[in-house]
């Protein structure tokens, strides 16, 4: 669902300061239009929480009584993803407050935060599956495999379901984090009962732990990607579907623009990027319309909806044109 918002830009003069000359202008412009996910993705958050609880519960009872690796592994990475899930409904609820006191942003922040960390759990709880794989070769035991797929089974609906509650919004890498976790739980559960199927009719019990590790590759490989943009957007790069060196060529087109420093592009949040830049003006400050046609160009255009830049003549020297400078 596209919202688009109109927007704002504000024009400010300030004496010598941060090393630039005396008389120099401030630009901010702002534009939305960006993609917000459904409102009730709150309440998604928690019934997959809940749903996938309840679900850990009966793994842990039968994996036991069946003598399944698979399962507890099983067990053990839906467990990694019913936390993650309520992290993920902490950023949102997060992000949804108002920006005031020391954080000017607001929480946005707190929806990249809780991807990273998702990413994080998901890859530790991998290595604890392939860890217990390997240990149980060591010492093969019989396991009831009809027991092993039934449960599984369950698990592909458990999962399948809570995965397509997070189908849509996938612009939110918060939202993809919970989405990535739920697929690939459905992907084990599958493989599982296949395993299952495999061991009631050849009896090799060896499948069950080579199972757990071929899966756990898969994991790593699906959430490679989750892991990679959630660093990316932790340490402020920029978003991974942001082009900065064609943002940088729009604005070095801009009529009356002679040069672009100082240019920075960020998440404010897995859904929100910002923006900031000089702008060089031989001509001086080019008024209200040229930042408002910069905004709505930024924003449906480029996806950055909140835009800063200040306007320089360049009659003296900025302090921060240098590419080294931050």
């Amino acid at each position: 669902m596209a919202h688009d918002h109109g927007s704002h830009n504000h024009g400010h003069s300030h004496g010598d300061d941060h090393g630039h000359g005396p008389g120099h202008n401030h630009a901010h412009a702002g534009g939305h239009g960006h993609s917000h996910a459904p409102t009730d993705f709150g309440a998604r958050f928690l019934w997959a929480a809940a749903l996938n609880t309840a679900f850990i519960i009966a793994e842990v009872i039968f994996g036991l009584k069946a003598n399944s690796l698979a399962l507890l592994a099983d067990a053990g990475h839906n467990f990694s993803d019913a936390i993650s899930l309520v992290l993920s409904w902490a950023a949102w609820w997060l992000a949804k407050r108002k920006p005031g006191g020391n954080f000017t942003y607001g929480y946005r922040g707190a929806s990249i935060m809780a991807a990273l960390f998702n990413a994080l759990l998901l890859m530790v709880a991998v290595g604890g599956i392939v860890w217990e794989a390997v240990q149980r070769f060591n010492s093969v035991q019989p396991v009831q495999g009809d027991l092993v797929m039934w449960v599984a089974g369950a698990g592909i609906l458990v999962n399948g379901f809570t995965a397509w509650l997070f189908a849509q919004g996938q612009s939110d890498l918060n939202i993809k984090a919970a989405f990535a976790h739920l697929a690939a739980d459905a992907v084990v559960s599958a493989a599982v009962v296949v395993a299952g199927l495999a061991m009631i009719f050849t009896g090799w019990a060896w499948l069950d732990p080579a199972l757990s590790i071929v899966v756990s590759l898969v994991i790593v490989w699906g959430t490679w990607g989750l892991l990679r943009d959630s660093v990316r957007l932790s340490l402020q790069g920029v978003p991974p579907h942001i082009n900065a060196a064609k943002v940088k060529a729009f604005l070095e087109g801009l009529d009356g623009v002679s040069g672009v420093h100082d240019l920075h592009i960020w998440g404010m949040s897995t859904t929100e990027v910002a923006l900031t830049a000089h702008l060089i003006m031989p001509a001086g400050h080019p008024g209200d319309d040229f930042l408002r046609h910069l905004a709505e160009e930024l924003s449906h255009h480029h996806g950055i909806i909140h835009a800063t830049v200040q306007i320089e003549t360049g009659a003296h020297a900025c302090a921060l044109e240098s590419e080294d400078m931050v």
